[in-house]
Formats: structure tokens, C-alpha cells, sequence
């Protein structure tokens, strides 16, 4: 019954030609088994649903086919992309596989200083906390309280808040929190949580995309314009490097406008020739849209009905927050 609904409801919410409108999704980590400390990752058996939601009531497109199409007026309805941040090597291990089995493309973005046994500074966060000892974790030295650990649900609230309150310092400041933490939890971290260089050519190999990241995952606004450069220009390099071939997207690390980002790294990309950037504000991309600002929607509804209709009510949001030079800091 939702099929038929949805496509029917599509071609209102979600039409296509010179009117189209392309619903750009976003993904990160999609787990084997969920994980306590990961409540914002998508695990296997639900992602599995939403791609085979995505197969029956949309038309799923790859990155560029998409981009091109909408700036030529001729996107069919219900125009939707798959995309992934990061570089988990999940994603080749786990979400590859449903994508092939569906027949669906996808874009992956990645954070390339991660590749070959790296790990993101939330990862060594989550990690460092899952394996601290009970009762506490003491952190008075940089400043924090004793954090209880006696439990999952204490656990959870110590990587949250370590990471709201590292997220936005600079990068010295956070590599010194993170290095505390760490050190208060003596504890090992996995191996193999991000992708390898041969992850990404297999990915390429199999028809999907990559772009670039930003080589170490940086909040843009909290560097120069010079070390944005060189942080967007040496994850396109790399990954030109990896796959023999150009990078054309690239995808802005956190992604607010305005917030993470601001209008001089829109300038800045435009002109290093990417032919379309992608943010995390919600909404759609129409032929309207700035092509280095395009929105992306991160879905999470718990039923293959409730998830797309709320795609279609996504559909509703035809003018996404965009960077704008005046909420800018020149410099």
C-alpha cells in the first residue's frame, strides 16, 4: 500500500523536469550490531529497509548523473542520492554489499588522513570511554569532573559531552583533550575502524563514487583560508592518487552553514573547480540551488512508511539555509 501512495504523493512533493527536486541523503557508520555508544549509527538490518524503501518509491541516481541532470531541468520525480562522510570501513564491509544485492549507487566521502589504521578524534573518544574502568574516569587534569562509568547509560553521557565540548576547540586543544582522555582510560582501541586506500579503489571498482572530506575532518571556520586550502586540496589529491581518477564533490566536514563553514570557503571551492559541494542543512537541491551549498537529509525514522513519507516532507524544503557572505569572518 505505501508504494503506490508514495509515488503517487511523490510527483507533488517530489516532481521532476525543470521543477525537479533531488533529495540528497547522508549517511555514516551502518553497524553489523548496534552499538550503545553509537545510538546514531545505522545498523545493518534497518539500512537494509530504507534502501529497499529508496528502491521501490524513488529514483535513486548516482552523484553526478544527479548533478548534472538537475542543472539541465531533466531530473525524473522522486530524484534521490545516497551519499557517506568519513571513510568507515563499514561501509565497504557492510553497507557495500546491500547497495550491490539492490542495485543502488552511492557517494562516499572521506576524511583522507584517516585511511590506512587512522581513527577520527570522536572515535578515540567513544573508544577510550567504552573501555575506562569503573566507577570513574578522572579528567580533572584538563579541566573536566570525575565522569561516571558504572554503566551504559553514564558511559553514553560521558563520550556525548566529552564531544560537544571538544568539537569547537582548536586543533591543538582538542588533540591535547582527546590525548587525556585516552590516557585516563588505559585502554586499547580497535583496529581497521576506517577504510584502507585498497577500500576505496575496491569501492571505485564496484561503481560507486568518492569525494573529498578535508584530509583531517576539521570545523573549516576554526582554520585560515590557507589551512582550509590545504586541508580540502590534500583529500582531493589523495584520493586522485587512490583512484586514478579526478575528484568533482566534495563535502564539508559537520556541514552547518554558517556555523561550520561560512561563504569564503563556498568562494574557495567554487574556484579550486569542484562542480558541487554538499552541506547538512536539510532540504532539497532545485535548479536554483547553489551547487557548492547542496543540502543533504539524514533519516531516521524506525518504519519504511514513516521514512519516506518524511522524505517527502523534506521535499517541502525548497530553499535550505546556505552560507551568506555577511554571516562571514573575512580573514
Amino acid at each position: 500500500m505505501i508504494v503506490p501512495l508514495v509515488r503517487v504523493l511523490g510527483r507533488g512533493f517530489s516532481p521532476g523536469g525543470r521543477h525537479g527536486r533531488l533529495s540528497v541523503l547522508i549517511y555514516h557508520q551502518i553497524l553489523a550490531e548496534p552499538d550503545s555508544l553509537r545510538p546514531d549509527a545505522l545498523e545493518v538490518r534497518r539500512f537494509v529497509w530504507q534502501m529497499e524503501a529508496l528502491a521501490s518509491c524513488f529514483t535513486v541516481l548516482p552523484l553526478a548523473e544527479a548533478i548534472e541532470r538537475l542543472s539541465n531541468g531533466d531530473l525524473p520525480p522522486r530524484a534521490v542520492c545516497i551519499t557517506f562522510d568519513d571513510g568507515y570501513a563499514d561501509n565497504v564491509q557492510v553497507a557495500l554489499p546491500v547497495l550491490e544485492r539492490i542495485g543502488l549507487p552511492a557517494t562516499f566521502f572521506i576524511a583522507t588522513g584517516y585511511l590506512d589504521g587512522g581513527m577520527m578524534w570522536n572515535d578515540e573518544i567513544i573508544e577510550a570511554v567504552r573501555a575506562a574502568p569503573a566507577p570513574t574516569l578522572d579528567l580533572r587534569d584538563i579541566g573536566f569532573n570525575l565522569l561516571p562509568v558504572t554503566n551504559l547509560g553514564e558511559r553514553l553521557r560521558a563520550v556525548t559531552m566529552l564531544i560537544d565540548r571538544l568539537k569547537y576547540l582548536s586543533a591543538e586543544e582538542r588533540a591535547h583533550g582527546v590525548a587525556a582522555v585516552v590516557a585516563g582510560a588505559a585502554g586499547t582501541a580497535p583496529d581497521g575502524l576506517m577504510m584502507c586506500s585498497e577500500d576505496v579503489r575496491h569501492l571505485v571498482s564496484r561503481g560507486m563514487a568518492v569525494g573529498a572530506h578535508t584530509h583531517t575532518h576539521p570545523i573549516l571556520r576554526n582554520l585560515s583560508l590557507k589551512q582550509a586550502s590545504r586541508e580540502i586540496g590534500e583529500s582531493r589529491a589523495r584520493l586522485a592518487e587512490i583512484t586514478g581518477s579526478p575528484v568533482k564533490f566534495f563535502a564539508f566536514p559537520n556541514g552547518k552553514p554558517g556555523g561550520d563553514y561560512d561563504a569564503r570557503h563556498v568562494v574557495l571551492l567554487r574556484e579550486m573547480g569542484f562542480t558541487a559541494c554538499f552541506s547538512t542543512a536539510w532540504g532539497v537541491a532545485t535548479r536554483a540551488c547553489d551547487r557548492m551549498q547542496i543540502p543533504r537529509f539524514t533519516p531516521w525514522d524506525a518504519t519504511p512508511a514513516r521514512f519516506a513519507l518524511r522524505l517527502l516532507y523534506n521535499c517541502m524544503r525548497t530553499r535550505p539555509q546556505v552560507a551568506r557572505m555577511e554571516n562571514s569572518t573575512i580573514g
